[in-house]
């Protein structure tokens, strides 16, 4: 039955997105269904908005992802892509489906209200932030994000096996067993290096495998006979960074290659010199310019939160949503990648999650001051148990970001959650994250820290409540004026009767103040 409602789900999905012909490609990371799109004009929004099973839809470079939602995501992707693969033609498809989710969108439409304008300035803020979103930092690090987003499906079942593994040891069940879950757990970390090798020289246009191969000299065994300034190297040192360098510069030393190896000999010289040159790299600078700085990623991440936690705290929270929406959070993944690989955990993003708990009291104080609009309400319904598990996008884009100062409430209230983490930091317990990708509720099975599950537990939810409360508190106070709350506040008119209305309301509204940015 389940199976069944997958496959509905991208069979509804394939013709508003123009069809087979216009998808390019399909992938998906932990909540969203990224496609490669032909001609983006030939995507109906509103309709994708409608499907049931749709939680949102966000638009990053030339990636158009449409939120699922976590476990949905990987179920209809291969459903979708089998759909993609098995027909070029899907006007019949695409009729049915199109006419179906009109039927939606044209009920909707006749109890048109405020939701529906939040919706479309969400939609012109995304158009907004991407016109200012291809700048040369920008796509690198959407690259970067690129080479590590297939890899946490495979951190977190190995974080999660991890922990449970360490809840035997702690319960006193040592022994076979335990052993066997820490082998589980640990070979994908143990060669993860390869694998963002691998990643690494796909995306910047080599051969993967080549890619990989450079990358898995980092964690080979005999590279500790290897001496640099004197010092032998060490198994594993440079880790995720030095794998992201040698792929690099493999991708490259085989593109250089590829111009000038006569085609005759390419296939013995090229993958030869690639394998050689960026090797012998890796091993005499790579390896020891990416444990340097690997080594004081740690060090710096441990004094931010043991001497300066609680404003450290305090900044991170409250500045992650205008972070993820210029785009600069991707720089953080490797970051965290490199403390997991070298601690164990990630202390940065507990912290972090904080601010999706502000934007779920947010909702919840915006359903409350806005009770008699009833479309906005149902808005707020359907995203917030979405919300919190840690999937952001369908308040964000639905609610807090274009009503514009719920948005700033959201932040204050991640900036608490956040600060109050950071603060038992300074007191000497850690909160940290054996993976990245899940937050809000979702990241309790992946909480590690150095005061056991229980302490580690009940810190992090500590801070959920906070930026639960504070997040609600500042935006039923704060979040609206007086004369926006008697706009917003009233009741759903017909289509005819408020759409002249609606639009002006949402633009006065949602217009960002010079302090605030316009893109996710």
């Amino acid at each position: 039955m389940a199976g069944n409602e997958h496959v509905a789900t991208a069979a509804a999905i394939l013709p508003l997105v123009g069809g087979a012909a216009n998808v390019t490609s399909v992938t998906h990371c932990m909540t969203r269904l990224r496609l490669g799109l032909a001609d983006r004009s030939r995507v109906d929004d509103a309709a994708l908005r409608a499907l049931p099973a749709v939680l949102g839809v966000v638009e990053d470079g030339d990636s158009y992802q449409i939120v699922l939602g976590p476990g949905k995501v990987a179920r209809v992707t291969p459903e979708f892509g089998r759909l993609v693969d098995e027909s070029a033609d899907t006007a019949p498809v695409a009729d049915a489906a199109t006419g179906a989710a009109t039927g939606v969108a044209r009920s909707d439409d006749a109890a048109a209200s405020t939701a529906d304008a939040l919706a479309s300035r969400g939609a012109e803020i995304r158009a907004e932030r991407r016109s200012r979103n291809r700048t040369p930092l920008k796509l690198f690090l959407r690259r970067i994000a690129d080479i590590f987003v297939p890899l946490i499906p495979a951190l977190i079942g190995c974080g999660i096996i991890a922990g449970l593994g360490g809840l035997l040891v702690n319960l006193g069940w040592a022994g076979g067993l335990t052993s066997a879950l820490t082998a589980v757990s640990s070979g994908f970390m143990a060669l993860i290096a390869v694998f963002v090798g691998y990643n690494t020289a796909k995306e910047f246009g080599g051969t993967p495998v080549l890619g990989g191969a450079v990358a898995a000299i980092i964690v080979f065994p005999g590279v500790a006979k290897v001496e640099v300034f004197g010092t032998p190297l060490v198994p594993g040192q440079g880790g995720v960074l030095g794998a992201l360098g040698a792929a690099a510069l493999a991708a490259y030393v085989e593109r250089w290659c590829r111009r000038r190896v006569p085609e005759a000999v390419d296939v013995l010289v090229t993958p030869t010199l690639t394998v050689l040159v960026s090797g012998l790299v890796t091993l005499y600078g790579l390896m020891y310019v990416a444990g340097e700085v690997a080594e004081g990623i740690g060090t710096a991440a441990d004094w931010l939160l043991t001497h300066t936690g609680a404003f450290a705290g305090f900044v991170l929270g409250g500045l992650f949503l205008p972070l993820v929406m210029l785009g600069l959070h991707q720089a953080l993944i490797p970051i965290h990648t490199t403390l997991i690989e070298s601690q164990g955990y990630t202390v940065l993003l507990p912290v972090l999650a904080m601010a999706g708990a502000g934007q779920v009291g947010c909702a919840i104080a915006v359903a409350l001051r806005l009770k008699r609009n009833t479309s906005l309400r149902k808005t707020v319904r359907s995203a917030l148990p979405a919300g919190v598990l840690g999937v952001g996008e369908p308040l964000i884009y639905g609610v807090s970001l274009p009503l514009g100062r719920p948005f700033i409430t959201a932040c204050v209230g991640g900036a608490a959650g956040g600060g109050l983490v950071g603060l038992f930091s300074m007191l000497g317990t850690k909160v940290g994250a054996t993976a990245i990708g899940p937050s809000g509720w979702a990241l309790f099975p992946l909480l590690a820290g150095n005061r056991g599950l229980g302490t580690t537990a009940a810190v992090y939810g500590l801070g959920l409540l906070a930026g639960y409360g504070v997040g609600f508190a500042a935006t039923y106070l704060f979040g609206f004026d007086s004369a926006t709350l008697r706009e917003l506040n009233a009741d759903t008119l017909p289509a005819s009767a408020s759409a002249p209305a609606a639009a002006p309301a949402a633009t006065g509204i949602a217009e960002p103040s010079p302090a605030q940015p316009s893109e996710p």
